[in-house]
């Protein structure tokens, strides 16, 4: 945090006197990664591991890597979950959400080992059996993508039980030192290239999977096909790393996917 710091005042001081009222610092401390990482992790682990009680609360089971992080806070932040009883299970992105099979051979040799000792769909089986309502979210990869309607189908639920996936998500690589010489309302309007596979995986997920429990992050967030929005109308940064969203950008995404999207069924 003090490296962050110091090297985050050199930066300001790098900036011309011409650039001051174009690039307020609080949003170059906004892009803080490591306060950032801890924000993003907080709030889910402090919902993993634990069994879902006896109440009259619908249950909600989150099923995913950091970019499942990211969706419990866009959910928090609004209040969209205050009425849901929530869990959390933490499958990492080496690993994937899948549940096809040999699912294994997919995942890189040296990632394996750490895998098996991971949770997985396989694993939370049980308390997939129990929740009202399951949701999935990742930084899919094609594979596991591809293997989407297989992995659903093995999830075997119920006919009462709801099921929820969330599209892939990508803000691209974030340049600072080239956003800096950039003016408000510059920022405002810019959009900013995301990773190469977001499209394609996106493209297939679309294709494949219903409408019915298919959420469409990135069309309905960013719009274009190959770019995306980095910051709100308040100039807030949305994603601090291109992949995670800050504490404005939850809220700011959160309050439009929740809105615009099945997922408003949750809420109303």
């Amino acid at each position: 945090m003090i490296h962050f710091q110091k090297a985050l005042l050199l930066f300001i001081l790098m900036i011309p006197a011409s650039y001051a009222d174009t690039y307020p610092s609080e949003i170059l401390k906004a892009a803080d990664t490591k306060a950032n990482g801890v924000y993003v992790r907080a709030k889910f682990v402090s919902l993993m591991g634990k069994r879902f009680a006896r109440s009259n609360k619908k249950k909600v089971l989150v099923i995913g890597d950091s970019h499942a992080q990211d969706f419990i806070n866009m959910a928090y932040e609004n209040g969209f979950f205050a009425n849901y009883q929530v869990k959390t299970r933490n499958v990492p992105t080496h690993c994937q959400v899948s549940l096809v099979d040999d699912h294994e051979k997919y995942i890189k040799a040296k990632y394996r080992d750490f895998c098996e000792k991971a949770d997985s769909l396989q694993k939370a089986i049980q308390q997939i059996g129990e929740a009202d309502i399951v949701i999935l979210v990742a930084n899919w990869t094609m594979w596991a993508a591809k293997g989407l309607p297989k992995t659903i189908k093995n999830l075997n639920l119920a006919a009462n039980q709801k099921l929820i996936v969330i599209g892939r998500k990508s803000f691209g690589r974030i340049n600072l030192r080239k956003l800096v010489k950039k003016s408000k309302d510059s920022l405002l309007k810019f959009t900013n290239r995301v990773d190469s596979n977001q499209e394609p995986i996106n493209r297939l997920m679309r294709a494949t999977l219903n409408k019915g429990i298919y959420v469409d992050f990135h069309k309905t967030i960013c719009q274009q096909s190959r770019r995306c929005r980095l910051f709100t109308e308040d100039l807030e940064l949305i994603s601090f790393d291109g992949g995670h969203l800050t504490k404005k950008g939850a809220s700011y995404v959160g309050k439009q996917l929740f809105e615009k999207t099945l997922l408003r069924g949750l809420i109303h």
